[in-house]
Formats: C-alpha cells, structure tokens, sequence
C-alpha cells in the first residue's frame, strides 16, 4: 500500500503528481550545478593548474568515482536515520559550499571532497522519492523515470553554455561561481515544493530503529541479482564515463571546430551535445514504445540494456576510424564527426541507464528503496575509477586504437548481460519485472 497522502493523489501537474515537477526542477539544477562544474574540470587541471592529462585523467577518475562511491552510505543514512528529505538539503548545503570553494585553487582538492560527500546524501535521496508519489499499480509510474531522467539532461545540457562559457570566456572560478548558484537554486526549489513530496515515517530519536521489515529470501534474491547487473554496469561506464574525459580532450585537440573563418565552437560547449540529444529524442522514444506495448510487444530488462553497451561500442568504434583517418592524413576531424558520435552513443545511453536506474527502483525490496537505488549509482564508483585508468592510456596510443579499445571494453558489457539475461530468465522469474518503463528494444 503507497503511504501517498490523499493531497498528494488528487492534484496532477502535467498528467504526473506535482512532487514529480518538484523533484523534476531539483534534480535539473543539481544537474547543471555537477556538468557546469564537470565540463570544466579536466581543462581546468591542464591549462590552469597545470597538471599532466594523466594525472588529469587520474584526479577526474577518482573525482567522478567518489560522487559514485559516497551514494552508498548516504543512502543507508537516509533510510535508517536522518530521512530522505533532511539528507537532501544537508546534502545539497554541502554540495553548494563545495561549488562555491572552487573558486579558491588551494581549496581545489578539499572541494572536490566536498561536492562528493554532500552529492552522497542528496542523490539516492531524492530520486527513491518518486516511487512514492504514485499509488501501487498507477501505470504512470511506468514512465516517471524516464520524466525524472529528462530533467537530469536539461540541467545538464544548460551547463556547458553557461559554466563552460563563463569559464572560457571570463575566467574558470566564474564558471564554478555558477555552478554554485545552481545548486542553490535546486535546494530552493526542493524546499519550497517539499509540501508535495511523500510523508516519510516519522523516526524516534535515540538509537537508530529500522523501519523496514527484514530482508526475506525473495528480497535477498532481488538485492543480489540487483547488485550482480551494478557490477556489469560497472564495465560499461568504463566506456561510458570517457565523455568528460579522453572525449573532451579530444574535442580540444583533434577536432576542427571552426565554422567560420573568424568563429570556433567552444570546447565546453560538445558536452551539452548528450542532455540536449536525450532531451529531444526520450519522448519520442517513449512513444514507440508505448505504441509497441499496446501490441504486447515486451523486451526483456537486460536485453534492452545489453542493446544501449552495444551501440555506444559501436559508436566508439566508428569514431576509432574517423580518428585513425584523420591521424594518418595529419589533419583535424570535422567537428560533425564528434557531434555524430554523440548522437549514437546518446541512443545507446537510452537504453541503459534510465532503464537501469527504473530497474533498481522498482525491484528494490520494501524499506531498501534508497539503498538499492544508491548501489546502482555505486557502480559509477568503481565505472568512473575504470574510466580514470583507461585514460592514463591517452598519451600512450594514438586516438584511432585509445577509441577502439573503449569501444570493446562496451562490447564487453553488452556480452555480459546478454547472457546473464539469457541464463537467469529474470523477466519472468522476479518480482516487479513486469514494470519496465521501456517496453520495447
């Protein structure tokens, strides 16, 4: 039984429960203040601080990874104690005080640590919110995900214009200084709207009590299988994570941005490429496969998930050719080869992560909800760690075989839950596989 307030059931906006515009706008300018500042961060250590691109590579790795890794115990934390909307604001404080430390360059690696913790307690906090504004069996909760994982794009999509263009333009700690009031304008927000959020259980002080019945043995079954798929994610974000990365840096020195004599496209401004492509092109998806569905056409979890690794292998191979040409003509790619590249690779994207995140979501067992959603974003820890060591290989291979080897190291991924697939039978076996939000491959 959803624990849904009668408020909360009666008023709709924009055919979804308000909470969802709530959590929809706070996690977008969560979103624009960690891409204003990521699109930021590996050009910042090389061309201010002054950092080789494999200790650059390295330093955004570990960063990347740590926003990953701290989801862990922040939503165990959560969950047992403080509550999911105590932990989002203390979160989203600590996150905007990190921003805003950024602008000091001797307070850069206490900074960095800063974003990561409060990012721990913020980000598996708010996104196990969404289960709850929907009563059980109301089948928009099918596509609220999908809604919720729009919002992430637009916020990230806003960024590279504003942080990275400030940045380039007026200096790097403008960016971040940006960055910064974007996160409090989401912890704004989250206030401001909490009316419409779920009830939480209310928690006696003293000795933390768990509200939640205990784990049984299909719960376990869940929480494993669960954790099995995060550690295959792990492999594709390896591949994935390079966006911000090898891919920037290439963008910088392998790519032929002008589009006139007298104007080039900023470097910053490529990594608004993936929200922007996510932003158009999910409703549109989901419309197929909402037509699909009604014709009881169904693919399997992982299958769907399987299709996302292999075509953002596919599109690093393609971009392996183009780098390789490119580098035995001596000259630059066009700057639409890179824009091509994200247009396939972001239709990989669709078909993994928002699937892999509603997946989390709804087979995560009863009081589990944030720790489940918090181990799906832990395999971005060590996914991001992967990513940091791959791009120490950077300087050592030409761009053509570096893009070549992350392109099977998706391939890799798309093997795995192929077969894990095949073998478990999970779509018909688990609970809640029958809540796909994407319907179709």
């Amino acid at each position: 039984m959803s624990n849904t307030s009668p408020a909360l059931r009666q008023r709709n906006w924009f055919g979804h429960p308000p909470g969802l515009t709530v959590l929809f706008l706070t996690e977008m300018w969560e979103m624009f203040s960690f891409f204003g500042m990521r699109a930021l961060l590996v050009y910042y250590m090389t061309k201010r601080l002054d950092l080789h691109q494999e200790a650059a590579s390295l330093i955004y790795g570990a960063y990347a990874a740590l926003v990953y890794f701290t989801p862990v115990f922040g939503g165990v934390v959560a969950d047992r104690w403080l509550g999911k909307r105590k932990a989002v604001i203390i979160g989203g404080a600590t996150m905007a005080l990190g921003h805003f430390m950024m602008a000091s360059e001797a307070l850069f690696y206490p900074a960095l640590a800063t974003i990561a913790l409060g990012n721990g307690l913020f980000l598996p906090s708010l996104a196990s919110q969404i289960e709850g504004l929907y009563r059980e069996g109301d089948p928009r909760s099918k596509s609220a995900y999908n809604v919720y994982y729009v919002g992430v794009n637009l916020g990230a999509f806003l960024a590279p214009f504003v942080c990275g263009s400030l940045g380039e333009a007026y200096g790097w700690h403008w960016g971040f200084a940006a960055a910064g009031i974007g996160m409090l304008l989401s912890l704004v927000i989250y206030v401001a709207g909490s009316r419409y959020l779920p009830a939480e259980t209310i928690r006696i002080s003293g000795p933390a009590i768990p509200a939640r019945a205990p784990l049984d043995r299909s719960a376990m079954q869940r929480l494993l299988f669960l954790i099995g798929i995060a550690a295959i994610v792990v492999v594709f974000r390896g591949a994935y994570e390079q966006v911000g990365n090898t891919i920037a840096l290439w963008a910088d020195e392998g790519v032929n941005r002008h589009v006139t004599a007298t104007w080039s496209i900023p470097m910053t401004w490529f990594q608004a490429l993936d929200p922007l492509l996510v932003f158009i092109a999910t409703p549109l998806l989901l419309a197929r496969w909402s037509r699909l569905a009604k014709r009881g056409i169904e693919t399997p979890w992982l299958h769907k998930m399987a299709f996302g690794a292999t075509t953002v292998g596919v599109s690093y191979l393609l971009l392996a050719l183009v780098a390789a040409w490119s580098e035995a003509h001596g000259t630059h790619a066009h700057w639409a080869w890179l824009a091509g590249w994200f247009v396939l690779m972001t239709l990989g994207e669709l078909y993994i992560l928002p699937v892999g995140l509603g997946l989390f979501g709804h087979m995560a067992p009863d009081g589990f909800r944030a720790t489940c959603i918090a181990i799906w974003f832990f395999a971005g820890f060590f996914g991001n760690l992967l990513a940091g060591v791959l791009g120490t290989l950077w300087s050592g291979l030409s761009h053509g075989w570096f893009f070549a080897m992350i392109g099977a190291v998706a391939g890799l991924a798309a093997t795995l839950l192929y077969v894990v697939g095949l073998r478990a039978g999970y779509s018909e076996k688990l609970p809640g596989a029958g809540l796909t939000t994407l319907p179709s491959g």
